[in-house]
């Protein structure tokens, strides 16, 4: 199971956003049927990280790997305790049929969110972005950039129709 593509939610009243379908297909399907979204703030970028409930089962191994990576290379800096409360302090929210959810406030925050979510599916996860925080990454971002200016543009085009 994976995410692929992109799309544009504009922040919608009393702070709900909308998860688009193809999205919240994949999540529920990797949430056991579940309406559960998984958010947490990315460990590098200004951006937050989406994904079903499964993916948690991912993490065990995933800390694993990053232990025997920082032993064999000599990072002294790398905590297994700190990475964990990263990995696993994410936050699980509801959301209903349409895809409606409310954002938690220290997640807006952490996330630099406004007026509306960019979506850009990375495989097992995908990054949701506060469209001025993409804006502001480097060339290595101008595909994701490039459409989320066109999907926001699409998006405002149709609420002025």
């Amino acid at each position: 199971m994976g995410y692929n593509g992109q799309a544009y939610s504009p922040a919608g009243e009393k702070g709900r956003f909308v998860l688009p379908p193809a999205f919240r297909k994949a999540v529920k399907e990797s949430s056991g049927g579940n309406r559960t979204l998984c958010l947490t703030v990315h460990d590098r970028f200004d951006c937050l990280v989406g994904f079903g409930l499964s993916h948690a089962d991912k993490f065990e191994a995933q800390l694993d790997r990053e232990e025997d990576r920082a032993i064999r290379l000599g990072i002294a800096e790398f905590d297994r305790d700190v990475r964990a409360a990263q990995l696993y302090g994410f936050e699980q929210l509801p959301f209903d049929e349409s895809g409606r959810f409310v954002m938690p406030e220290h997640l807006r925050g952490l996330g630099k969110i406004a007026d509306g979510l960019y979506f850009h599916a990375a495989g097992d996860r995908f990054f949701v972005w506060a469209p001025g925080e993409l804006r502001k990454m480097g060339p290595e971002w101008k595909g994701a950039q490039a459409a989320c200016e066109t999907l926001m543009a699409a998006a405002k085009k149709g609420s002025a129709a």
